[in-house]
């Protein structure tokens, strides 16, 4: 069976840089920006995405498109014979399936919210009741199963259609529709009353901020994202991979998707912070900001439902591209390691993706007081395992079968990633393959652990 390619480089980008672009983008980054010095966090960020994210993703890339196949497939082609490196390829599955046994539930708030924005349902609301719509919303299991299964059923469809005819071709749309939303909110902020004072808190580096955060937490901090960002290590990027030309090095694709994934990143922090110092609401209020913070901004703003329905929607589109990208390789799984179709594999993994996400949406009702790892509810622990462990564990398994003798091996990882136009790797950074960045993915995972 041919292997499917992506239409044109710009879809492999988009959907790319989709994969990484997700509800921490615009979740998380701008809150660890103020909590961590602002400007001073940003630059670290910035530094170790290019030193740490930058490397890791073109090592998943390589793998993917030197096989042209999905994880497992990948690894038994270009592993040494005999060797075991193909078993990291059967926990990488069980890592997107895992990721998507959340990251559905939340996807399915974010298009709630943008429903009851479009509808008026928060026309006349005072601010008070802003938090209780939330909690209202964490009680009522069949509401959140709505929502949730939307998400899933939408998803598997679009992916159902195969690389050109459904992801490249929806991803493109919902992309472009993402970074012109992000613009348009963006510019709606420069015109708030507390633009200056946002802006300031936001980018302007602050001693005095980073040093009552530490200056140890705000590398560690920006390490971690600037890690986490990317979802590498459960070969969600080495899919891509295997559908990409050898026209273009992967060296500089893998910079773009990380410029791309930057810049959404870097542009909600433009929309948060002002509408917050416009609105005197706390800027730092961490997983909140969503659904309780920036709603009673949007309610208390001159044509705020319009302005929150935006919102919304570029949230909806924002996770449901990381959706999409994640089904796909879930599906193509399916269809290397089973040999089954397209279709076949997006019905049996619908059905896999649907019933493992419930959990997560009782976990906040019927099943709140179940604790899996500490004092984690059901959703927490999914994302712990995902992010404090497979994530870190996994790039570093990536990373020793690219650069070590005992997997793939450096020249080969070399020759592919240096294929095509563009930038090129040295040769010359691997001492710094092989040694430092190994030791920077440990400390990831035991600071994580910790």
């Amino acid at each position: 069976m041919n292997r499917e390619n992506f239409g044109s480089r710009i879809g492999f980008i988009l959907v790319s840089a989709g994969c990484a672009i997700g509800i921490g983008n615009v979740w998380k980054f701008p809150y660890i920006t103020g909590q961590y010095g602002g400007g001073i966090f940003v630059l670290f960020y910035l530094l170790f995405l290019v030193i740490m994210g930058v490397p890791i993703l073109t090592m998943e890339l390589a793998v993917g498109r030197a096989s042209k196949k999905s994880a497992v497939a990948a690894y038994k082609a270009l592993e040494p014979k005999g060797s075991k490196w193909h078993i990291h390829g059967w926990i990488c599955m069980l890592g997107n399936i895992m990721l998507m046994m959340y990251y559905t539930t939340v996807s399915g708030w974010m298009l709630n919210y943008f429903v009851r924005f479009l509808t008026g349902g928060f026309d006349g609301a005072e601010s008070s009741a802003i938090p209780e719509a939330f909690t209202s919303l964490l009680s009522d299991p069949s509401e959140m199963m709505i929502y949730m299964a939307i998400t899933v059923f939408l998803g598997i469809l679009v992916v159902s259609f195969g690389i050109q005819n459904g992801i490249e071709r929806i991803s493109k749309i919902m992309m472009l529709s993402l970074l012109g939303l992000i613009i348009i909110l963006a510019i709606h902020s420069f015109f708030l009353p507390g633009f200056k004072e946002g802006i300031d808190f936001y980018l302007m580096p602050s001693i005095k901020r980073a040093r009552e955060a530490g200056l140890f937490s705000v590398i560690t901090a920006a390490m971690n994202q600037s890690f986490f960002t990317l979802s590498l290590g459960i070969a969600a990027m080495e899919i891509f991979g295997s559908y990409m030309s050898k026209e273009h090095s992967l060296g500089g694709e893998s910079i773009r998707i990380c410029a791309l994934d930057t810049f959404v990143a870097l542009m909600s922090g433009l929309i948060i912070f002002p509408a917050c110092f416009s609105y005197n609401i706390q800027p730092d209020a961490g997983p909140s900001l969503i659904f309780i913070t920036l709603p009673q901004v949007f309610i208390n703003m001159s044509g705020g439902r319009i302005w929150g329905t935006l919102f919304f929607l570029f949230m909806s589109f924002a996770s449901f591209s990381t959706i999409i990208a994640v089904f796909e390789n879930i599906i193509a799984f399916g269809m290397d390691n089973f040999g089954w179709s397209r279709k076949k594999s997006s019905v049996i993994n619908c059905i896999i993706i649907f019933v493992t996400s419930i959990p997560c949406v009782l976990g906040y009702n019927i099943w709140k007081n179940i604790h899996l790892i500490g004092a984690r509810d059901i959703l927490d622990s999914e994302d712990f395992i995902v992010s404090n462990l497979l994530l870190p564990i996994g790039s570093l398994i990536f990373l020793l079968f690219c650069v070590t003798k005992w997997g793939w091996g450096f020249d080969k990882y070399m020759k592919e990633v240096n294929t095509g136009d563009g930038i090129k790797i040295s040769p010359h950074f691997k001492v710094y393959f092989q040694f430092i960045l190994p030791i920077l993915i440990l400390f990831i995972l035991i600071s994580g652990l910790i």
